[in-house]
């Protein structure tokens, strides 16, 4: 594996988790599942265009992408747990 991926690999695995976590959410949320997947391999194609094109001139500012990058994903998981949560309220009782 090349060293420009492995300052990136933490993101890569949690953004692929949080990936999984929000095609969840619209599938709870009976979203069109053709509608999501085809959404979603536009925005898998997207990132793999920019992270194939753009990872040399971003190699000077790894530190910072993956402090947003983290911060993002922490985000969207506390956003995806907070409206998770009346459901497993209401379950629970």
């Amino acid at each position: 594996m090349g060293e420009s991926i492995k300052q990136f690999l933490g993101l890569i695995v949690f953004g692929n988790i949080e990936n999984l976590i929000l095609a969840a959410q619209g599938v709870a949320a009976h979203v069109d599942p053709l509608g999501l997947a085809g959404l979603s391999l536009c925005a898998v194609v997207c990132w793999l265009l920019i992270g194939t094109f753009g990872t040399k001139a971003a190699m000077k500012y790894a530190r910072y992408i993956n402090f947003i990058g983290g911060l993002a994903i922490f985000i969207l998981g506390l956003q995806a747990m907070m409206e998770s949560l009346p459901g497993m309220l209401a379950f629970l009782h």
